[in-house]
């Protein structure tokens, strides 16, 4: 089921007693579905309310709700001019609506969005996902895959970067899950004789079974675990990530809430007992963005999985994640 963009969604303080501009993001978004002509990298914005991933993944539900509580902790905060790479942009922020799934049926909404996805690709804008669970991913994964094949653009050098406490490589049972969009992704690429080019950062090794890692390995999948992701092991990262991004045609940017420490994030489906910590975790994103800009690499795509409001504590998951949201957009 989709809903179209609603602008009672978008509320906020007003600073209208300012002499010079002063435009928070409420003021800024419009209607995707009326933008007309290339968005020039705009960012998109694209919800995606579904718990049934979760659910099947034996998770915490609530993750339906987060499109919504992300959209009003983005509400208020400070639009500030956004550059890609290297270019600045005009003052252009779109939301496409929400897909949302009804009862089991989650792979007809994975196949919704993703059309979503793709037309927001085809129409040159940088879409955002706000998740929901983490088979977001694979719907994600699905659309610009599309959106670049419409476009006669190389796949084979698509580079996928998620920050998450877990590798989400499960064998899927009968249905995919939270837990098996990167498996999925991985099969798929697999059956087009393409490379896997996935890394993810913030693996907690306790939460990650043998097989997973088994199969990691076979893949050749680079992960690097919460312990080395301290604000120590930023420059370690940074040379990872450039050796990551090397050559690649395109970054599809993945961010799972639950990697981030329970006391910064507890509305997720799975708290994370040791997890990263925010700082690392904003700075990473905007490295990331300098990378990118100095390898021309696009950044394509980007979402944002797992949140969960109904465990949230005075909206600190929610704000923490327009936070990262808004890095990677400035």
């Amino acid at each position: 089921m989709y809903s179209p963009f609603d602008a009672k969604l978008w509320q906020g303080r007003v600073d209208d007693e300012e002499d010079r501009p002063a435009p928070r993001w409420h003021q800024i978004v419009k209607d995707f579905d009326r933008a007309a002509g290339k968005l020039e990298q705009a960012p998109v914005l694209l919800g995606f309310a579904c718990d049934e991933g979760v659910r099947r993944n034996k998770g915490r539900d609530g993750a339906a709700e987060g499109p919504a509580a992300l959209r009003q902790a983005l509400a208020g905060l400070s639009w500030q001019p956004i550059t890609y790479l290297g270019a600045e942009l005009k003052e252009s922020l779109f939301d496409a609506g929400t897909v949302t799934c009804v009862g089991p049926d989650m792979e007809a909404a994975q196949l919704e969005y993703a059309h979503k996805v793709a037309k927001i690709i085809q129409s040159d804008g940088l879409a955002i996902g706000l998740g929901g669970g983490h088979e977001i991913a694979w719907a994600s994964y699905s659309g610009l895959e599309a959106a670049l094949r419409q476009q006669d653009k190389d796949v084979a050098q698509l580079a996928v970067l998620n920050i998450d406490a877990h590798l989400d490589l499960r064998k899927p049972a009968e249905h995919g899950s939270s837990g098996t969009p990167f498996r999925q992704i991985a099969e798929h690429r697999e059956q087009h004789d393409w490379p896997f080019h996935y890394a993810c950062f913030g693996v907690n090794p306790s939460a990650n079974t043998r097989a997973l890692f088994d199969f990691a390995a076979e893949k050749e999948v680079y992960w690097r675990a919460d312990v080395d992701c301290t604000e120590l092991d930023l420059p370690a990262m940074d040379l990872a990530l450039r050796d990551f991004l090397a050559d690649k045609s395109g970054l599809y940017l993945t961010i799972c809430l639950d990697a981030i420490s329970a006391p910064f994030a507890p509305g997720v489906s799975a708290p994370s007992a040791l997890g990263l910590s925010p700082n690392v975790v904003l700075r990473l994103i905007h490295q990331l963005r300098q990378i990118c800009d100095e390898l021309n690499v696009p950044l394509l795509l980007v979402d944002v999985a797992e949140m969960n409001p109904k465990y949230d504590i005075d909206g600190r998951t929610a704000k923490l994640a327009a936070r990262l949201i808004q890095a990677c957009v400035e």
